[in-house]
């Protein structure tokens, strides 16, 4: 009898939780600095979910420690909505890579909705080789010597890296950094000789001509950069590196509140302005439920735990 009072008195207060939100300013927290991927993803969601609930959603970038400084602060916020991740790829490799993860990336968030997935593009100085067979040709030729970029330790485009290296037999040499801007902006500069990038900070800078695109690695070509070609079609059969941002609460944020969630950005997703938005970025909608996107974590976590181990990355 205790057991179902229990029950009914939480269905009834996340229900009062669910009616009354939200109540105040929702953030949503990027774990990367402004101007990449998941930023541009969460700002083009935000004002119309914004629009849509009643109330002012911010984005608010906390970078740094491999996205687990953002994602802690998620973790350990009050459960009630108005703190939310923007979360990834790397909240699903970090489970492995991570000896003293601060969080659990399945027991300690709620997953809401799979926003949208995206692609890995390594791009190269214009001085080096023009197709990626010239490119793992030098780059055997000079081991540990050429550096890549990626949005930090434990990223997906550093797992990009780790599987270009297992695939083609090549070393080359990591170097993080807090977000995909920075990471970008010093293969501009010439600090580092690739970077492993989304496809939304790339065009411009393949159209001047200061970084050439080598290979996208989703299994088949973007329109965004239709004339990139794939790892896969390039030899490397069945290189994929794919990446994906989805929005999650703190665990024990009530079910209402998560359903209302996923319902309302899931039509955001649909609406065709925004999915034509994303198509020019480079990115794809996507969409489901919260359901769904538990077990898409569950699988990406177990994937990213075998590639971890085969490229025999050390839990920091």
């Amino acid at each position: 009898m205790k057991t179902l009072l229990a029950l009914a008195l939480a269905f009834v207060l996340g229900t009062a939780h669910a009616q009354g939100y939200p109540t105040r300013v929702i953030r949503i927290v990027v774990p990367y600095a402004a101007g990449g991927n998941t930023d541009l993803t969460a700002r083009l969601i935000s004002g119309r979910l914004g629009e849509v609930l009643g109330q002012q959603v911010i984005v608010e970038n906390r970078p740094g420690g491999g996205t687990n400084i953002g994602s802690e602060l998620v973790a350990r916020a009050p459960a009630d909505g108005h703190t939310l991740l923007m979360g990834g790829a790397s909240n699903a490799i970090n489970m492995t890579l991570y000896r003293d993860l601060p969080y659990d990336t399945v027991k300690d968030f709620a997953p809401i909705v799979l926003c949208v997935k995206g692609a890995s593009v390594l791009a190269v100085q214009p001085s080096l080789p023009k197709t990626l067979a010239e490119f793992i040709v030098l780059a055997r030729s000079l081991p540990g010597k050429l550096n890549f970029a990626s949005t930090g330790p434990g990223s997906s485009t550093h797992m990009a890296g780790e599987l270009l290296k297992q695939m083609a037999g090549i070393d080359i040499v990591h170097v993080p950094y807090k977000g995909n801007a920075p990471a970008v902006a010093d293969a501009l500069g010439g600090q580092v000789e690739m970077v492993f990038s989304g496809v939304p900070a790339l065009p411009p800078h393949l159209q001047s001509g200061r970084l050439r695109a080598l290979a996208i690695g989703s299994l088949r070509r973007f329109p965004a950069i239709p004339d990139v070609p794939t790892f896969d079609e390039q030899g490397l059969r069945g290189y994929e590196s794919t990446t994906w941002f989805g929005l999650m609460a703190p665990a024990r944020t009530p079910r209402e509140i998560v359903a209302r969630l996923n319902v309302e950005v899931g039509r955001i997703l649909a609406g065709r302005e925004l999915g034509d938005r994303l198509v020019r970025e480079g990115l794809e909608a996507s969409a489901g439920t919260p359901e769904q996107f538990s077990q898409y974590i569950n699988d990406e976590i177990a994937k990213y735990a075998r590639l971890v181990r085969l490229a025999q990355l050390k839990p920091e």
